[in-house]
Protein backbone atom coordinates (compact mmCIF):
# COMPACT_ATOMS: atom_id res chain seq x y z
CA UNK A 1 0.00 0.00 0.00
CA UNK A 2 1.36 3.70 -0.73
CA UNK A 3 1.37 5.33 2.97
CA UNK A 4 1.30 9.18 2.72
CA UNK A 5 0.88 10.78 6.16
CA UNK A 6 1.03 14.51 5.80
CA UNK A 7 -1.80 14.61 8.70
CA UNK A 8 -2.55 10.91 9.19
CA UNK A 9 0.05 8.69 10.97
CA UNK A 10 1.23 5.80 9.49
CA UNK A 11 -0.52 3.54 12.17
CA UNK A 12 -3.88 5.39 11.12
CA UNK A 13 -3.49 4.93 7.74
CA UNK A 14 -2.20 0.52 8.45
CA UNK A 15 -5.78 0.78 10.52
CA UNK A 16 -7.99 2.35 7.67
CA UNK A 17 -6.35 0.10 5.01
CA UNK A 18 -7.44 -3.53 7.37
CA UNK A 19 -10.98 -1.79 7.76
CA UNK A 20 -11.54 -0.99 4.37
CA UNK A 21 -10.24 -4.71 3.30
CA UNK A 22 -12.66 -6.21 5.96
CA UNK A 23 -15.47 -4.31 4.32
CA UNK A 24 -14.58 -4.98 1.15
CA UNK A 25 -14.28 -8.95 1.85
CA UNK A 26 -10.84 -9.41 0.91
CA UNK A 27 -8.87 -11.98 2.70
CA UNK A 28 -6.13 -12.26 0.43
CA UNK A 29 -4.99 -8.26 0.49
CA UNK A 30 -6.12 -8.71 4.30
CA UNK A 31 -4.02 -10.92 5.36
CA UNK A 32 -0.76 -8.94 3.70
CA UNK A 33 -2.11 -6.16 5.05
CA UNK A 34 -2.51 -7.81 8.47
CA UNK A 35 1.51 -8.47 8.74
CA UNK A 36 2.25 -5.22 7.44
CA UNK A 37 0.35 -3.13 10.30
CA UNK A 38 1.46 -5.86 12.91
CA UNK A 39 5.57 -5.43 11.43
CA UNK A 40 4.60 -0.97 11.92
CA UNK A 41 3.78 -2.04 15.54
CA UNK A 42 -0.18 -1.26 15.26
CA UNK A 43 -1.27 -4.14 18.19
CA UNK A 44 -3.07 -7.18 17.85
CA UNK A 45 -5.41 -5.76 20.31
CA UNK A 46 -6.25 -2.35 18.33
CA UNK A 47 -6.55 -4.63 15.35
CA UNK A 48 -8.91 -6.61 17.24
CA UNK A 49 -10.98 -3.79 18.23
CA UNK A 50 -11.30 -2.52 14.69
CA UNK A 51 -12.61 -5.62 13.16
CA UNK A 52 -15.01 -6.12 16.32
CA UNK A 53 -16.42 -2.75 15.87
CA UNK A 54 -17.19 -3.24 12.41
CA UNK A 55 -19.65 -6.05 12.51
CA UNK A 56 -22.25 -3.09 13.47
CA UNK A 57 -21.61 -1.74 9.74
CA UNK A 58 -20.64 -4.53 7.60
CA UNK A 59 -22.37 -7.17 9.69
CA UNK A 60 -20.67 -10.40 11.43
CA UNK A 61 -19.65 -12.86 9.01
CA UNK A 62 -17.50 -9.81 7.68
CA UNK A 63 -16.05 -8.67 11.09
CA UNK A 64 -15.61 -13.11 11.87
CA UNK A 65 -13.69 -13.48 8.80
CA UNK A 66 -11.17 -10.67 9.53
CA UNK A 67 -10.81 -11.99 13.01
CA UNK A 68 -10.15 -15.30 11.73
CA UNK A 69 -7.40 -14.10 9.26
CA UNK A 70 -6.21 -12.39 12.44
CA UNK A 71 -5.73 -15.30 14.29
CA UNK A 72 -4.33 -17.12 11.18
CA UNK A 73 -1.41 -14.60 10.82
CA UNK A 74 -0.35 -14.21 13.93
CA UNK A 75 -0.04 -18.04 14.68
CA UNK A 76 1.86 -18.24 11.43
CA UNK A 77 4.44 -15.43 12.88
CA UNK A 78 4.37 -17.54 16.58
CA UNK A 79 5.68 -20.50 14.98
CA UNK A 80 8.42 -18.19 12.87
CA UNK A 81 9.23 -17.02 16.58
CA UNK A 82 8.08 -13.37 16.44
CA UNK A 83 6.09 -12.06 19.25
CA UNK A 84 3.93 -9.43 18.11
CA UNK A 85 2.54 -6.37 20.49
CA UNK A 86 -0.25 -6.97 22.24
CA UNK A 87 -0.80 -3.45 23.49
CA UNK A 88 -3.32 -2.58 26.03
CA UNK A 89 -4.52 -5.13 28.36
CA UNK A 90 -8.48 -5.12 27.21
CA UNK A 91 -10.78 -4.99 30.13
CA UNK A 92 -14.54 -5.90 30.49
CA UNK A 93 -15.93 -2.21 30.55
CA UNK A 94 -18.22 -1.78 33.47
CA UNK A 95 -20.78 -0.07 30.71
CA UNK A 96 -21.84 -4.15 29.77
CA UNK A 97 -23.25 -4.62 32.99
CA UNK A 98 -24.62 -1.75 33.74
CA UNK A 99 -27.34 -1.34 31.03
CA UNK A 100 -28.65 2.49 31.93
CA UNK A 101 -24.88 3.66 31.66
CA UNK A 102 -24.06 2.40 28.63
CA UNK A 103 -27.57 3.91 26.91
CA UNK A 104 -26.42 7.33 28.50
CA UNK A 105 -22.77 6.67 27.02
CA UNK A 106 -24.42 5.91 24.08
CA UNK A 107 -26.52 9.22 23.64
CA UNK A 108 -23.08 11.02 24.53
CA UNK A 109 -21.33 9.52 21.86
CA UNK A 110 -23.88 9.79 19.31
CA UNK A 111 -24.36 13.50 20.22
CA UNK A 112 -21.06 14.62 19.85
CA UNK A 113 -20.84 12.36 16.40
CA UNK A 114 -23.66 13.78 15.14
CA UNK A 115 -23.23 17.77 16.26
CA UNK A 116 -27.01 17.14 17.57
CA UNK A 117 -29.19 14.93 19.52
CA UNK A 118 -30.18 12.38 16.97
CA UNK A 119 -33.62 10.12 17.70
CA UNK A 120 -34.92 7.42 14.84
CA UNK A 121 -38.25 7.35 16.69
CA UNK A 122 -39.73 5.26 13.03
CA UNK A 123 -37.49 2.17 14.62
CA UNK A 124 -37.24 2.39 17.77
CA UNK A 125 -35.44 -0.42 18.26
CA UNK A 126 -32.50 0.63 16.17
CA UNK A 127 -32.28 3.86 17.82
CA UNK A 128 -31.77 2.09 20.97
CA UNK A 129 -29.24 -0.51 19.47
CA UNK A 130 -27.19 2.78 17.63
CA UNK A 131 -27.39 4.26 21.20
CA UNK A 132 -26.76 1.52 23.78
CA UNK A 133 -24.86 -1.00 21.70
CA UNK A 134 -23.09 0.61 19.03
CA UNK A 135 -21.87 4.47 20.89
CA UNK A 136 -22.55 2.67 23.77
CA UNK A 137 -21.00 -0.69 24.49
CA UNK A 138 -18.55 -0.89 21.53
CA UNK A 139 -17.31 2.82 22.37
CA UNK A 140 -17.15 2.00 26.20
CA UNK A 141 -13.76 -0.18 24.69
CA UNK A 142 -10.74 2.11 25.53
CA UNK A 143 -8.30 0.19 23.04
CA UNK A 144 -9.32 2.52 20.07
CA UNK A 145 -9.62 6.67 20.42
CA UNK A 146 -13.14 8.03 19.31
CA UNK A 147 -10.80 9.66 16.18
CA UNK A 148 -9.56 6.29 15.34
CA UNK A 149 -12.72 4.47 15.51
CA UNK A 150 -14.16 6.84 13.02
CA UNK A 151 -11.40 6.56 10.61
CA UNK A 152 -12.22 2.90 11.07
CA UNK A 153 -15.34 3.61 10.16
CA UNK A 154 -14.83 5.78 7.28
CA UNK A 155 -12.47 3.55 5.57
CA UNK A 156 -14.85 0.52 5.99
CA UNK A 157 -18.13 2.69 4.64
CA UNK A 158 -15.97 3.98 1.76
CA UNK A 159 -15.64 0.55 0.83
CA UNK A 160 -18.89 -0.64 0.50
CA UNK A 161 -22.00 0.44 -1.93
CA UNK A 162 -25.00 2.24 -1.82
CA UNK A 163 -24.20 3.85 1.61
CA UNK A 164 -23.48 7.31 0.06
CA UNK A 165 -25.36 8.86 2.58
CA UNK A 166 -24.08 7.15 5.69
CA UNK A 167 -20.44 7.77 4.93
CA UNK A 168 -20.90 11.65 4.36
CA UNK A 169 -22.40 11.55 7.86
CA UNK A 170 -19.23 9.86 8.95
CA UNK A 171 -16.90 11.92 7.44
CA UNK A 172 -18.26 14.92 9.37
CA UNK A 173 -18.86 13.03 12.70
CA UNK A 174 -15.15 11.81 12.20
CA UNK A 175 -13.99 15.92 12.17
CA UNK A 176 -16.53 15.95 15.44
CA UNK A 177 -14.75 13.34 17.08
CA UNK A 178 -11.11 14.97 16.72
CA UNK A 179 -10.03 14.22 13.26
CA UNK A 180 -9.33 17.51 11.41
CA UNK A 181 -10.99 18.20 7.70
CA UNK A 182 -7.39 17.61 5.88
CA UNK A 183 -6.34 14.29 7.72
CA UNK A 184 -10.50 13.00 6.75
CA UNK A 185 -9.52 14.62 3.30
CA UNK A 186 -6.36 12.80 3.50
CA UNK A 187 -7.99 9.33 4.39
CA UNK A 188 -10.18 9.51 1.61
CA UNK A 189 -7.75 10.77 -1.46
CA UNK A 190 -5.76 7.82 0.15
CA UNK A 191 -8.33 4.89 0.20
CA UNK A 192 -8.89 6.28 -3.58
CA UNK A 193 -5.36 6.09 -4.34
CA UNK A 194 -5.21 2.25 -3.19
CA UNK A 195 -7.81 1.25 -5.44
CA UNK A 196 -9.62 0.97 -1.45
CA UNK A 197 -12.51 3.37 -2.61
CA UNK A 198 -15.82 2.45 -3.92
CA UNK A 199 -16.73 6.39 -3.79
CA UNK A 200 -14.15 7.74 -5.61
CA UNK A 201 -13.86 11.58 -4.45
CA UNK A 202 -16.92 11.28 -2.57
CA UNK A 203 -17.20 14.14 -0.76
CA UNK A 204 -18.44 15.18 2.58
CA UNK A 205 -20.02 18.69 1.43
CA UNK A 206 -19.29 19.42 5.43
CA UNK A 207 -15.61 19.22 5.31
CA UNK A 208 -15.10 20.49 1.48
CA UNK A 209 -13.26 24.03 1.01
CA UNK A 210 -15.85 24.98 -0.77
CA UNK A 211 -19.10 26.29 1.49
CA UNK A 212 -22.50 24.19 1.22
CA UNK A 213 -24.14 27.06 2.08
CA UNK A 214 -28.30 26.60 3.41
CA UNK A 215 -30.83 24.43 1.97
CA UNK A 216 -31.31 25.40 -1.52
CA UNK A 217 -35.70 25.94 -0.77
CA UNK A 218 -36.00 28.65 -3.16
CA UNK A 219 -35.58 25.62 -5.94
CA UNK A 220 -36.52 22.97 -4.28
CA UNK A 221 -39.16 22.15 -6.50
CA UNK A 222 -37.04 22.05 -9.40
CA UNK A 223 -35.10 19.69 -7.88
CA UNK A 224 -34.93 15.84 -7.03
CA UNK A 225 -33.82 15.17 -3.70
CA UNK A 226 -32.01 17.68 -1.34
CA UNK A 227 -29.40 20.51 -2.21
CA UNK A 228 -27.47 22.97 -0.99
CA UNK A 229 -26.90 26.83 -2.21
CA UNK A 230 -23.70 28.81 -1.15
CA UNK A 231 -22.81 32.47 -2.86
CA UNK A 232 -19.41 32.88 -3.15
CA UNK A 233 -18.67 36.78 -2.56
CA UNK A 234 -14.73 38.19 -3.67
CA UNK A 235 -12.89 38.58 -0.58
CA UNK A 236 -11.44 41.92 -1.64
CA UNK A 237 -14.72 43.74 -2.15
CA UNK A 238 -17.47 44.43 -0.06
CA UNK A 239 -20.38 41.58 0.84
CA UNK A 240 -23.08 43.91 -0.74
CA UNK A 241 -20.63 45.42 -3.62
CA UNK A 242 -21.30 44.02 -7.29
CA UNK A 243 -18.88 41.76 -8.82
CA UNK A 244 -18.53 41.12 -12.84
CA UNK A 245 -19.25 37.50 -12.82
CA UNK A 246 -21.63 36.18 -9.81
CA UNK A 247 -20.53 32.65 -8.43
CA UNK A 248 -22.49 30.18 -6.34
CA UNK A 249 -21.17 26.82 -5.10
CA UNK A 250 -24.10 23.99 -5.43
CA UNK A 251 -24.18 21.02 -3.69
CA UNK A 252 -25.97 17.79 -4.64
CA UNK A 253 -27.08 15.08 -1.97
CA UNK A 254 -26.26 11.24 -3.67
CA UNK A 255 -28.76 10.77 -5.76
CA UNK A 256 -30.06 14.57 -6.80
CA UNK A 257 -30.53 16.38 -9.50
CA UNK A 258 -32.21 19.05 -11.00
CA UNK A 259 -34.97 18.98 -13.40
CA UNK A 260 -34.45 19.72 -17.42
CA UNK A 261 -34.22 23.77 -17.69
CA UNK A 262 -33.04 25.85 -20.23
CA UNK A 263 -31.35 28.94 -19.35
CA UNK A 264 -32.59 32.37 -21.54
CA UNK A 265 -30.14 35.43 -22.13
CA UNK A 266 -27.66 33.76 -19.88
CA UNK A 267 -24.53 31.53 -20.72
CA UNK A 268 -23.36 29.36 -18.02
CA UNK A 269 -20.32 27.66 -16.87
CA UNK A 270 -20.06 25.06 -14.04
CA UNK A 271 -16.71 23.97 -12.72
CA UNK A 272 -16.83 20.35 -10.71
CA UNK A 273 -14.78 20.92 -7.38
CA UNK A 274 -15.62 17.73 -5.33
CA UNK A 275 -17.86 14.02 -5.51
CA UNK A 276 -18.78 12.95 -8.97
CA UNK A 277 -21.94 14.15 -11.06
CA UNK A 278 -23.50 13.60 -14.32
CA UNK A 279 -24.46 16.50 -17.20
CA UNK A 280 -26.84 15.49 -20.26
CA UNK A 281 -28.20 17.89 -22.61
CA UNK A 282 -31.45 17.09 -24.54
CA UNK A 283 -31.16 14.20 -27.12
CA UNK A 284 -27.18 13.58 -26.18
CA UNK A 285 -25.61 11.38 -23.37
CA UNK A 286 -24.30 11.65 -20.07
CA UNK A 287 -21.14 13.04 -19.29
CA UNK A 288 -19.80 11.96 -15.95
CA UNK A 289 -17.70 14.82 -13.55
CA UNK A 290 -15.11 14.34 -11.65
CA UNK A 291 -13.62 17.47 -9.80
CA UNK A 292 -11.65 19.14 -12.14
CA UNK A 293 -13.76 19.08 -15.41
CA UNK A 294 -15.31 22.42 -16.90
CA UNK A 295 -19.17 22.46 -18.70
CA UNK A 296 -19.65 25.10 -21.11
CA UNK A 297 -23.44 26.05 -21.31
CA UNK A 298 -24.52 27.88 -24.18
CA UNK A 299 -28.20 30.07 -23.34
CA UNK A 300 -30.54 28.32 -24.81
CA UNK A 301 -29.97 24.86 -24.38
CA UNK A 302 -32.02 22.38 -22.52
CA UNK A 303 -30.09 20.42 -20.14
CA UNK A 304 -29.69 19.35 -16.26
CA UNK A 305 -27.27 18.38 -14.16
CA UNK A 306 -26.53 16.78 -10.77
CA UNK A 307 -24.59 14.11 -8.66
CA UNK A 308 -24.40 9.94 -9.25
CA UNK A 309 -26.55 7.91 -7.25
CA UNK A 310 -23.84 7.20 -4.95
CA UNK A 311 -21.76 10.47 -4.34
CA UNK A 312 -21.82 13.85 -3.18
CA UNK A 313 -21.55 15.99 -5.83
CA UNK A 314 -20.57 19.73 -5.84
CA UNK A 315 -20.30 22.27 -8.91
CA UNK A 316 -19.46 26.02 -9.36
CA UNK A 317 -21.60 27.86 -11.27
CA UNK A 318 -21.42 31.26 -13.05
CA UNK A 319 -23.88 32.85 -15.53
CA UNK A 320 -22.76 34.95 -18.39
CA UNK A 321 -25.57 37.78 -19.63
CA UNK A 322 -25.38 37.51 -23.27
CA UNK A 323 -28.39 37.99 -26.12
CA UNK A 324 -31.48 36.52 -25.28
CA UNK A 325 -32.64 33.82 -28.07
CA UNK A 326 -36.51 34.06 -26.77
CA UNK A 327 -37.30 37.91 -25.21
CA UNK A 328 -39.61 37.71 -22.50
CA UNK A 329 -39.17 34.60 -21.47
CA UNK A 330 -38.03 33.67 -17.55
CA UNK A 331 -34.25 33.73 -17.01
CA UNK A 332 -34.31 30.22 -16.14
CA UNK A 333 -37.05 28.13 -17.71
CA UNK A 334 -38.10 24.76 -15.80
CA UNK A 335 -39.30 21.94 -17.61
CA UNK A 336 -40.10 17.82 -16.62
CA UNK A 337 -37.84 16.26 -13.79
CA UNK A 338 -34.88 13.87 -15.51
CA UNK A 339 -36.97 10.38 -15.91
CA UNK A 340 -36.02 8.34 -13.31
CA UNK A 341 -35.58 5.13 -15.26
CA UNK A 342 -33.36 7.24 -17.45
CA UNK A 343 -31.30 8.33 -14.38
CA UNK A 344 -31.02 4.78 -12.85
CA UNK A 345 -29.12 3.36 -16.31
CA UNK A 346 -26.59 6.13 -15.84
CA UNK A 347 -25.11 4.07 -12.51
CA UNK A 348 -25.00 0.47 -13.82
Amino acid sequence: MEIMNANLTTRQLHLATLASLEALGDLKRLELAITEALDEKVTINEIKEAFSQLYAYTGFPRSLNALGVLNKVLESRKAEGKKDDEGKAWERPVEWDDAKAALELGIQNQTKLSGSPFNFDFCPQDDYYLKSHLFGDIFASDQLSAADREIVTVSALASLKGVAPQLAAHQAGAVNMGNSKEQINELMQYLSANGLSQHDNAADANAGAWPKGNPNTAYAKYFVGESHLAGIAPKNIGKDDSTVLPLANVTFEPGCRNNWHIHHGAHQMLICVAGRGWYQEWGKEAIALNPGDVIDIPEGVKHWHGAQADSWFQHLATHIAVENTKPGSEPNEWLEAVNEEEYDKLSN
